[in-house]
């Protein structure tokens, strides 16, 4: 054995550490958000804007993460071609405002609508498992369907959902004594506010606001500081749902179950003529993933204070889409990445980028996209076109968004981690024999029966 020198040990070490996902999303989001503190102090952001940019980072990092974790179970693990996650999202949504709104037993003004006044918690849990239901529901019938047509027959759901929430019928009903509805196409008031339910629920209310208090004193985050610390605080709380969601991911993808569902995806009658009931795999693996589509659209829209029909196009589906394929479907590390990148660059980054080109150059508007190109083929004059791409940095964010993702196609289809092998098991295999593996003891018999390099020439 030859030693290896402190250089090298120290380099193995490093990639060791290097070698861990955990690593790689802490330094990615490490990252992430220095370039957004950088941003902040190009816009002259005090400490109460700093703190709502972070938060607001990171509440869409976690979002699209946890969309991109559960697009991955039907996508990356079992080959479902799901294009109707904000359907889902909705349902989720919408069935715990309906559990978990103020009750009304008498009947209200026209354009108003109560809930059944159940407990958050319990508003939380109805949504997740009705999500899953709906699921249920649409895997049943679609399954037998390629996948082409099981992709149509989800969006088609999804629109469904969203058009029945907009149905006027169901805007008001009563329902068991309670009056209730969906809202129509005015939404729904959201007249619980989860942060404070989670603290008042834990007794901890009175001293988050002491705290709070002397927090926004401390650090000069203004007069009322609770609405900043609010955002902040919820945004952490999506991060432990989103260490939630990673953990269970990775357990069932290690899982035989997991083993079973990805081996679907690679040849389901192969997987069905070793005996396996393909179908009640798929439909339990989408059912699991909507009701995870569903506890995150709840997370998503709980904090916003309303909710309506329009909120859900199918916009939002594209983009965990585009989130899943930055990452690289069947990588559970991969959709965390490909979350974070696709709400720090394509989601929120043109709109930041945009404040920050306005706060450094002040240049004259360009009104028409005419007087932005003339200029550029008359006297060669790339200002115009660059002022007017500039003011119209959010309508122009879904080009962007197309052309990355053109790029990872051609250039990146595996996402940024690239193709990473799995493990058959998620144990070792190889036996072990008075401390050595029975891989090194076939190597050390091959080695006694080899004859010796040069041997024969030697003699």
């Amino acid at each position: 054995m030859t030693d290896t020198s402190p250089r090298q040990r120290i380099g193995n070490a490093l990639s060791t550490v290097w070698g861990q996902d955990a690593i790689k999303l802490t330094a990615l989001v490490g990252v992430l958000f220095a370039l957004y503190i950088a941003g902040g102090f190009l816009l002259d952001f005090g400490v109460r804007q700093q703190i709502n940019s972070l938060s607001q980072l990171l509440f869409y990092i976690a979002v699209f993460a946890m969309l991109a974790l559960a697009l991955n179970l039907h996508w990356g693990y079992t080959g479902l071609f799901n294009i109707g996650v904000i359907g889902f999202m909705a349902v989720g949504i919408y069935t715990t405002a309906i559990l978990s709104k103020g009750a009304m037993m008498a009947e209200p003004a026209a354009g108003s609508t109560g809930g059944f006044g159940l407990p958050l918690w319990l508003g939380i849990i109805g949504g997740v498992v009705a999500a899953g239901i709906f699921g249920a529901f649409v895997a049943l019938p679609a399954l037998r369907l390629r996948a082409d047509y099981f992709a149509i027959v989800t969006v088609g759901l999804s629109e469904i959902v969203r058009f029945t929430l907009l149905e006027s019928s169901f805007q008001q009903t009563q329902l068991f004594g309670y009056f209730t509805g969906l809202g129509g196409g005015s939404g729904l008031i959201l007249d619980f506010d989860p942060t404070d339910r989670f603290l008042s629920g834990l007794g901890l209310m009175d001293w988050y606001v002491g705290a709070v208090e002397r927090f926004g004193t401390q650090f000069g985050l203004g007069s009322n500081p609770k609405p900043v610390i609010d955002t902040l605080l919820w945004a952490l709380i999506l991060l432990v749902f989103l260490v939630g969601f990673y953990v269970l991911l990775q357990r069932v993808g290690n899982s035989p179950f997991g083993r079973v569902l990805k081996a679907i995806r690679e040849d389901e009658d192969a997987t069905r003529s070793l005996g396996k009931n393909t179908d009640m795999f798929k439909i339990k693996a989408f059912t699991v993933g909507c009701a995870l589509m569903g506890l995150a659209g709840i997370l998503f829209y709980a904090e916003q204070g309303a909710i309506t029909p329009d909120a859900f196009r199918p916009r939002i589906t594209f983009f965990v889409w585009i989130a899943l394929i930055i990452g690289g479907a069947g990588s559970n590390t991969g959709s965390v990445m490909g979350g974070a990148l696709f709400a720090a660059f394509l989601f929120r980054g043109p709109i930041f980028l945009k404040n920050i080109i306005e706060e450094q150059i002040q240049v004259s508007a360009v009104d028409t996209f005419g007087e932005a190109v003339v200029p550029l083929f008359t006297s060669i004059d790339p200002v115009p076109l660059f002022v007017y791409t500039v003011d119209n940095m959010q309508q122009l964010q879904l080009v962007f968004m197309g052309l990355v993702l053109i790029y990872l196609m051609h250039n990146r289809p595996d996402g940024v981690l690239g193709h990473r092998k799995e493990a058959a098991s998620s144990i070792p295999l190889a036996r072990v024999r008075g401390g050595a593996s029975a891989d090194a003891a076939g190597a050390d018999a091959a080695d006694e029966t080899a004859p010796v390099e040069g041997g024969e020439d030697d003699g």
